[in-house]
């Protein structure tokens, strides 16, 4: 065990000493770590000193993995401590229950050490995040008092803040996920190619201005946020998904909505403001046009237009990029299959759109290609 006040502190709790052991070794150069062997130990030494982050094992004698992480959700002093579940249990029932009481994530028996640092590494990142988001918050009313060059610099430092939070949560999808980076980024340039396209279009020119534009772009990489909530078994299945698990899978949309809506509410951001673009993305870029999408089965004009924007992008990108169900297809090819979706799947005038700038959506998809870093 180490001691060092500024590197974070991560708690590892598990009965097994050679698996404490293994973790330590993962972890101990990078943070400072402290253990505990049963549920009752890990409670009592979070009371006391508590940590930025708990690996927690879920089957221990006594108060086992479940119970500790209710009892810390539960206490205002320790919820938002960041639990991580370590388990050789691979049910999906298991991980579902599990992230219901408030856990952060699952990593799965025998340990990675790869995937144990980056889960670390990713949770640590988006609770600091949070943290330095909810400060600037706690300051809002203390600037209505202040000049207005000092109310416009710390809005900054709040946009700046926003910013970061999008970043830790991407990460942290790209960790879970078998998407890349380039895909984040080249979804959300397309949003912007598209909208600008669309701005003087009657049906979109007052809801499609300068601010309206950079908040869907800001936004638009947490449009799958929600898997982050998706067990491992589901997400990652290289084979079709059963009935099921695909009823569980559909859950990530929800999911996403309901953690920023969460987060909106905490930092004090405004229907419609910043978060609002971001709930709206997640929770319905997967509607259709003709009700046929999920989750809610909305239908033409019932949808966001930044979702719908986005499910326009989200589907060009899974159409021309190699997936582990499909090869490439080429952009002619999917162009065409898209067009073939007009008044069904998409917006008629957004797919139009689409191909009357098909040639900087190609340029996007060269330049962010999954083969250039």
């Amino acid at each position: 065990m180490t001691t060092n006040p500024n590197r974070h502190r991560v708690l590892i709790v598990d009965d097994s000493l050679s698996n404490i052991e293994l973790l330590d070794n993962i972890l101990g150069k990078q943070y400072e770590t402290s253990f505990a062997t049963n549920g009752a130990e890990a409670l009592d030494l979070i009371g006391r000193c508590p940590p930025n982050l708990v690996l927690l094992d879920v089957v221990m004698p006594g108060i086992d993995g479940y119970e500790v992480c209710r009892r810390l959700k539960a206490d205002i002093a320790s919820r938002e401590i960041p639990v991580i579940f370590l388990t050789s249990l691979d049910s999906p029932i298991d991980e579902e229950y599990g992230l219901s009481l408030g856990a952060a994530d699952f990593i799965h028996k025998p340990v990675s050490p790869p995937v144990v640092s980056a889960r670390v590494r990713s949770h640590l990142a988006l609770a600091d995040s949070s943290r330095e988001l909810r400060r600037h918050n706690e300051g809002l009313e203390l600037l209505v008092a202040e000049r207005t060059e000092e109310l416009i610099r710390r809005n900054r430092q709040l946009i700046a803040a926003q910013g970061s939070i999008i970043s830790a949560f991407c990460a942290l999808a790209e960790v879970r996920d078998n998407e890349t980076g380039n895909h984040i980024r080249r979804t959300q340039h397309y949003v912007r190619e598209l909208a600008e396209a669309l701005r003087a279009h009657p049906r979109f020119r007052d809801c499609l201005n300068d601010e309206a534009i950079e908040y869907m772009y800001k936004t638009a990489p947490l449009h799958d946020i929600g898997k982050v909530a998706i067990p491992d078994a589901i997400l990652l299945k290289p084979g079709k998904l059963t009935e099921d698990e695909w009823v569980i899978m559909k859950r990530h949309c929800e999911a996403g909505k309901n953690a920023i809506v969460s987060a909106a509410k905490e930092f004090g951001e405004n229907e419609g403001a910043f978060l609002g673009y971001a709930a709206d993305i997640a929770y319905c870029h997967h509607e259709r046009w003709d009700g046929t999408g999920y989750p809610q089965g909305l239908r033409g004009d019932e949808i966001p237009v930044s979702a719908r924007l986005m499910a326009v992008a989200d589907v060009y990108d899974a159409l021309t990029t190699k997936r582990v169900y499909k090869p490439a297809f080429s952009h002619e090819e999917s162009v065409a299959l898209m067009m073939e979706g007009r008044s069904r799947h998409f917006d008629p005038d957004m797919v139009d759109a689409m191909q009357s700038i098909v040639a900087r959506f190609q340029a996007i998809a060269n330049r962010y290609r999954d083969d250039v870093a």
